[in-house]
């Protein structure tokens, strides 16, 4: 059962230190990042940036600089945060960092170009210390993609130089064979870390109980819980705890499930909302409200600004505990202390009016938004079209599924078969052929034309006697069939 993982077989350990060069010039312009970050733009470059920058007589240190980088990571210009890293990497004074230029060669070059740079690391007469410090990216990457047999052999590849001394690539690997669901090579992995003896974090916990779960059983998992609580070295917080009140959850002991989110509330930061959430999202599960309330306000005493992302989770949970006037009052606290509108908020309250039948809410919700300037989005018009489709107001319904053709332009979604093939039925009943042909040919140009679209259409044809060879060009381009029983239904 585990003899496919071979990347551990021999325990070769080297020192885990890594020290960091830093520049040694002591005097930084501390206006220097605000400067450059001012003029990078579209015409100059940051490499002559930065070369303009210390030709003038300023320094520029490593933590100036990986500060701009962090910087332009965050904002998704990646390209110019590789410029800088490929800058310091020609600057015998200054020192750069390994690990994020291998994270922003996978973002810009795809994971070739970073397995060439990792071998590079590797051939390097500088030390081993530089790509001892570096792997975690190419790892992560092979993980985000589960690309198991890469991960495992860079595994191996790891071992044998004795990079594999602390918690976070077996982490890595386990969280890879969760979730391509080979759960007893999570169990091995964690075999593997003790023989080896490599000591294991909250998240190795965590993802062990998982598997266990998956495996075993709630016995099997209460085991590793008491074997946590005995590690000296770790200590049990909320994100423990919530994992267990979910294996609880999904075991059906719900009582277990709330005591034991009643303890998780007391390991919670003050200094950090996200274990609030995880509390109240888990809370809800449970049909617990007052859970949910309490979490919420109690959240709100954390320093630092309530995300939309915060607004979303409360208002998800007060949603599907079917609470919707308590919804109401949050989304309004939230619109009122908003800068920007962001509609993924509003979508979760405009999607619950939708199910439950209460479009005139719906579409006042809708108007109130873009008043204040919030821009639908994909899921807003799909909110939209199932409600308005449901009650019969096709027309409203076929307006914002033209307005979601222009979307697609911009994204990867794609409607539902069943709101098209609605509005194709209503054009069939209404013997709106002109539309329905303009209907269809959008299908057919956003690849989404399937064939009960074109049987409809090619009724609607025969039963006005008009020609259909375009719509048998569009079926052949789609490699849709035409057989006999193309007209079946309507001859039945």
């Amino acid at each position: 059962m585990y003899s496919r993982i071979r990347w551990f077989t021999k325990a070769r350990f080297f020192g885990t230190g890594v020290t960091r060069h830093v520049s040694s010039r002591a005097s930084t312009d501390r206006n220097g990042l605000k400067e450059i970050l001012r003029k990078i733009g579209p015409r100059r470059s940051v490499l002559s940036l930065l070369q303009d920058w210390v030709d003038s007589g300023h320094v520029v240190s490593s933590s100036e600089l990986r500060l701009i980088s962090n910087r332009l990571l965050r904002s998704n210009r990646y390209d110019l945060a590789l410029q800088i890293m490929e800058w310091m990497d020609t600057q015998n004074d200054v020192a750069y960092d390994p690990a994020l230029r291998l994270e922003l060669i996978i973002k810009n070059h795809g994971l070739k170009d970073a397995e060439e740079y990792f071998e590079q690391l590797l051939t390097s007469s500088t030390s081993l210390r530089v790509a001892k410090s570096a792997y975690l990216p190419l790892l992560r990457a092979y993980v985000k993609r589960k690309l198991v047999k890469e991960a495992e052999a860079l595994m191996e590849k790891l071992n044998g130089l004795g990079f594999l001394v602390n918690p976070h690539p077996f982490n890595e690997m386990m969280k890879l064979y969760e979730t391509t669901y080979q759960y007893d090579n999570v169990v091995m992995v964690i075999s593997m870390m003790k023989r080896n003896k490599i000591p294991r974090n909250v998240l190795s916990y965590n993802l062990w109980m998982n598997a266990c779960c998956e495996i075993s059983g709630v016995a099997a998992v209460e085991t590793v819980y008491k074997e946590m609580v005995g590690d000296k070295s770790v200590q049990v917080g909320w994100s423990s705890l919530c994992t267990l009140a979910n294996v609880y959850i999904k075991a059906g002991f719900l009582d277990k499930a709330n005591l034991v989110l009643e303890s998780a509330e007391k390991t919670l930061n003050s200094r950090n909302r996200l274990g609030y959430f995880f509390l109240i999202t888990l809370y809800a599960s449970l049909g617990n409200k007052e859970g949910v309330i309490r979490l919420w306000e109690a959240s709100k005493s954390v320093c630092g600004r309530i995300t939309c992302a915060n607004y979303i989770c409360v208002l998800s949970s007060l949603v599907k505990l079917g609470d919707l006037a308590e919804a109401e009052r949050v989304f309004d606290e939230w619109e009122a202390k908003c800068y920007n509108y962001d509609v993924r908020v509003s979508n979760v309250l405009l999607g619950a009016y939708a199910r439950n039948g209460q479009i005139r809410k719906g579409e006042a919700l809708h108007n109130r938004v873009l008043e204040r300037g919030g821009t639908p989005n994909y899921k807003t018009w799909e909110i939209l079209m199932e409600g308005w489709v449901k009650c019969q107001s096709m027309e409203k319904a076929i307006d914002a599924m033209h307005q979601t053709f222009q979307l697609m332009k911009h994204c990867h979604w794609r409607p539902s078969q069943n709101i098209i093939l609605a509005i194709g039925e209503y054009f069939e009943k209404e013997e709106k052929i002109d539309e329905a042909n303009t209907f269809v040919r959008d299908l057919h140009r956003l690849g989404l034309a399937s064939l009960p679209v074109y049987r409809l259409l090619l009724r609607m044809h025969a039963h006005a006697q008009r020609p259909a060879f375009d719509i048998y060009e569009m079926m052949k381009l789609d490699k849709i069939p035409v057989d006999a029983e193309i007209f079946s239904e309507k001859d039945q």
